[in-house]
């Protein structure tokens, strides 16, 4: 499988998973998640991908600081509705990320790593995601600007607009994922982080 080569340069998201290490799938609980894997999941590589992605490492780290974070300990609530533009893509890679899960998540193993109702849709807050630590309550409200580096809507018109041409359509897949590196190259000035 042939994928950008920038992928492989993003800082994974290490994290303490206690049902993966209680059933044996992580040695120590101890779960790495790159870029590509969130990728997969959601089947391309676009702003919204990346955000998410963003919006999680960069608010995992407000919350944890040198720590590990410990998944399927995280609430996440998200302040679009699920069916709202792309919420719905962005609660999906958070939850992935995050081990948090709406009704249809794990429901536990005698009251413990229960996943289920983690994750919320339509929360009244400040920012675009709101993540909270199970264990002290600590939050962090993260919102994602990504028009401040790159402008999405303009490469895509590039080619399926009515001024594309065999050329932009053709350079597209390209320019598209340069798109993409450089939000994720710049998430200081695309992420915003409060409270904490």
């Amino acid at each position: 499988m042939k994928y950008p080569a920038f992928f492989d340069e993003i800082e994974p998201i290490v994290l303490r998973d206690e049902l993966g290490g209680f059933l044996g799938a992580f040695e120590d609980g101890i779960v790495e998640i790159r870029y590509l894997d969130i990728v997969k999941m959601a089947g391309h590589s676009c702003a919204t991908v990346a955000g998410a992605w963003l919006m999680a490492s960069e608010g995992l780290r407000a919350l944890w600081g040198e720590q590990i974070p410990r998944r399927g300990e995280i609430r996440v609530e998200l302040a679009g509705r699920v069916e709202e533009n792309n919420t719905g893509v962005v609660g999906t890679v958070l939850g992935n990320i995050t081990g948090a899960a709406a009704e249809n998540g794990f429901g536990g193993i005698k009251g413990r790593f229960v996943r289920r109702g983690l994750l919320a849709y339509g929360a009244d807050i400040p920012g675009d995601v709101r993540l909270t630590r199970l264990d002290m309550g600590a939050s962090v409200d993260v919102s994602y600007r990504p028009g401040k580096v790159v402008e999405p809507g303009k490469i895509l018109m590039s080619a399926i607009g009515p001024g594309a041409t065999g050329e932009t359509r053709q350079s597209f897949p390209e320019r598209w994922q340069a798109m993409v590196r450089t939000i994720l190259e710049h998430a200081d000035e695309v992420i915003e982080i409060s409270g904490g």
